[in-house]
């Protein structure tokens, strides 16, 4: 399964959080069932081995990894034109529930490839929210940034299996779920 990148940006999909139609799809799944799998913790771990860089300050959403970000866009993307299955590999490395989230599928490359390794049991899942809900949620497009592959590249070319949409509505939110959640029981 994987879930394009506006998951973040729609900012509903907390650690913690006591309203049911805002728990996470892998809570509603249980830990036995799903994980969560990034394809950018990968990307960012070694990035920053062959960087000499601190690794866990560049998963934050901090200074630190703004002063990186552009590079480090570059650097991945190279590394997927050499072998455009490196990041998916490394992050469902050990993953042993049958139901896996991919949170930050961004490159209809990463697509490709969990289509290709695992065919027609990949469900794919975009989460969208307004331009209007995004900047609510303290969203600023950046030129170079917002307008790169690493941020738009699922704009275009893929076909969803399931659009989310996230405009702050929790009753909408949690019904979209469900339906989500009960269709991935009836496939286990």
């Amino acid at each position: 399964m994987e879930i394009a990148r506006e998951d973040r940006e729609a900012g509903t999909w907390p650690s913690r959080c006591q309203c049911p139609s805002r728990l996470p799809l892998s809570h509603r799944l249980g830990p036995d069932v799903c994980t969560i799998l990034r394809l950018s913790g990968p990307l960012k771990e070694q990035y920053a081995k062959e960087h000499g860089l601190d690794f866990e300050r560049l998963l934050d959403a901090s200074t630190y990894k703004e002063l990186f970000r552009q590079d480090m866009i570059r650097w991945g993307e190279e590394k997927r034109q050499s072998d455009p299955g490196f990041f998916c590999r490394a992050a469902v490395e050990g993953a042993l529930q049958p139901v896996w989230v991919v949170s930050d599928t961004r490159r209809l490359s990463d697509v490709e490839w969990f289509r290709d390794a695992y065919g027609d049991v990949v469900q794919t899942v975009r989460v969208v929210a307004s331009e209007e809900t995004r900047k609510r949620r303290n969203w600023v497009f950046v030129t170079g940034v917002d307008d790169a592959e690493s941020e738009c590249g699922l704009d275009q070319g893929v076909a969803f299996d399931w659009v989310i949409t996230n405009d702050g509505d929790e009753v909408a939110l949690g019904e979209q779920l469900e339906m989500l959640v009960q269709s991935l029981h009836r496939s286990l």
